[in-house]
């Protein structure tokens, strides 16, 4: 904003700053309602998406130079046709694809954690329930209130994780098919 007046930088900064702060307050206000399951389940939310973008980096940036560079080595090769030379061109082509699944063990076993987590959080909030239902003899709606909010807060929290992640894991696993079958046409006999 090079023309703007200095106030409304301030302003936009200060604006940021409190969508920033909102932000904080309710993931704060998220996990003190749900439990302590909810900071597992947020965690594994940023690992996830820190993956996601990790590997849109890697399939925008990283893999077309790195394609280019064996393909370069795989032309500049005078024998393309020996027994020898077909067993160099899988290695190339099986490196890049090792490349482009690196970390899809952990996206996979993140996005069905979340909602475990979820349900672990949504048994102790239900355990809540019930023992505040032992402590007072009878099932009054206030003290059971907490233990069902905890609950539902555990289980929305981590199905939204879940869901979140469900297409990038299976987005990256078909463009990695489709890349090593594009490569393998790419490198010619």
């Amino acid at each position: 904003m090079k023309g703007a007046p200095a106030c409304w930088l301030r302003v936009s900064r200060s604006v940021v700053v409190l969508d920033s702060i909102g932000l904080y307050n309710a993931v704060a206000g998220l996990v003190h309602d749900g439990g302590p399951f909810v900071v597992w389940i947020f965690a594994s939310g940023v690992i996830l998406w820190a993956l996601v973008f990790e590997r849109i980096w890697f399939f925008w940036r990283i893999l077309p130079k790195l394609a280019n560079e064996e393909h370069a080595k795989w032309k500049a090769r005078k024998d393309h046709t020996s027994w020898c030379a077909r067993q160099i061109r899988r290695a190339m082509i099986s490196r890049l694809n090792v490349a482009m699944t690196a970390g899809f063990p952990l996206l996979q076993v993140l996005v069905p954690l979340s909602p475990l987590l979820g349900l672990i959080g949504t048994v102790s909030g239900m355990l809540e329930v019930f023992d505040s239902m032992a402590l007072r003899g009878s099932a009054d709606a206030r003290t059971m209130a907490s233990g069902v909010s905890h609950a539902m807060i555990c289980t929305m929290t981590g199905l939204a994780v879940s869901i979140s992640g469900l297409y990038p894991v299976h987005y990256f696993r078909t463009r990695s098919r489709l890349e090593t079958e594009l490569l393998a046409d790419r490198f010619t006999y």
